[in-house]
């Protein structure tokens, strides 16, 4: 085998964190846009055009989703089961905000009823701000620990509630979420539309730019105060998977650890900055295209920021610390993530390549004259 045991987890480490960021990337900027979409379409045929600015890329952007949902079942299926036991309510109020987005983009146009529509356009709001929330608040509480833990039979033990994830510096991490997705969607719609509609984006994209780069701030000072965790005993990363062979402490300011033993990876938050700035200019001056690239930067430095920050740590556990997991021990077989990686080398490539053909074939502008062009179109 090329690579041994600790390498691969390294490896699939790696590729989780890809594959959000691939969905952030994508399915952010369709969530951003279902959010804006009642605010930004002052009539029905502004609202048309923006749905139609995503109706043809929004179902293959979910395949990031899916991807990374079966990436962590299949590589990392302790972390799984923590992350469906302690979020179970969370998670599945996210599955069934994002069930209104078919049968929303479905069913919208197919009765002229200005009622009708307007519940429709209220579903896919909800559709996108719900998942966009609760993607956040759930990385806020994973910064701060859940509260689970195993018994002897290493059975799962969450002793936490729903309510509980709603924590203040949780919901920062939700406004962060959607303040960046937002400002992600405007940029894309400014892409994607001229006159009155394209406008309105800049305002949007330059207020929810400076928001995000103001929030991105404060949860740094925060996560700089709170409780951060680190393994006190010795690291096996080759051993076989098991989160109650270690020993863990906590203390304020051990989030920091990374950055004070490699300093090289304070580029990673300053690239949101940087990116953040950039992206408020692009947009202030009419160049979306390049305004879309750093909002794209934006997002990848804010989750690598967060990842980076935790590593080796994956779901920290705030009731027995021990009880935590890291890359080093809630990882499947060697002979999982083997199989698993040639998989990905085959199949990554061409969900990238599919997705870059999709776009830059569907890159043209949606405007008001090719919906009145297209009255019988889906949306």
């Amino acid at each position: 085998m090329i690579f041994d045991y600790e390498t691969l987890r390294l490896i699939w480490w790696a590729l989780l964190g890809a594959l959000l960021i691939g969905f952030a990337m994508t399915g952010g900027f369709d969530l951003g846009v279902a959010i804006l979409l009642p605010f930004l379409g002052k009539n029905d045929s502004e609202r048309r055009v923006i749905i139609n600015s995503i109706g043809a890329t929004w179902e293959g952007n979910q395949v990031w989703f899916i991807t990374a949902g079966g990436a962590l079942f299949a590589a990392w299926p302790i972390a799984y089961s923590v992350a469906f036991s302690g979020f179970y309510f969370a998670l599945l109020l996210t599955l069934f905000a994002l069930f209104l987005r078919p049968i929303g983009f479905d069913y919208r146009s197919k009765l002229p009823s200005q009622r009708w529509r307007s519940n429709w356009d209220i579903a896919l709001f909800i559709g996108g701000f719900v998942p966009t929330l609760i993607f956040g608040v759930a990385f806020g509480n994973l910064l701060q620990g859940v509260p689970f833990h195993f018994d002897n039979d290493m059975r799962i033990f969450y002793t936490g509630s729903f309510w509980a994830l709603l924590n203040p510096f949780a919901l920062t991490a939700g406004l962060l979420s959607l303040a960046m997705l937002i400002m992600h969607g405007a940029v894309y719609l400014q892409l994607k539309t001229e006159g009155d509609i394209h406008q309105r984006c800049k305002k949007v994209a330059t207020v929810s730019a400076i928001i995000t780069l103001a929030v991105f701030a404060l949860a740094g000072i925060w996560v700089a105060n709170i409780d951060g965790y680190q393994i006190s005993s010795e690291v096996f990363p080759n051993a076989p998977s098991n989160p109650l062979a270690k020993i863990v402490s906590k203390e304020p300011g051990l989030w920091l650890g990374n950055y004070a033993n490699y300093p090289l990876l304070w580029a990673v938050p300053g690239l949101a900055f940087i990116a953040g700035a950039m992206t408020l200019a692009l947009s202030k001056i009419g160049r979306p295209g390049l305004a879309f690239i750093t909002s794209s930067l934006v997002l990848a430095s804010v989750i690598l920021t967060a990842g980076v920050s935790m590593f080796p740590f994956l779901i920290p556990s705030s009731s027995a610390l021990n009880s935590s997991l890291t890359v080093w021990d809630a990882s499947s077989s060697l002979t999982t993530l083997k199989i698993m990686f040639w998989t990905t080398v085959i199949f990554l490539p061409l969900i990238v390549a599919y997705t870059t053909w999709v776009f830059r074939v569907l890159r043209g502008k949606i405007t008001l004259e090719h919906i009145h062009q297209n009255d019988h179109s889906a949306y």
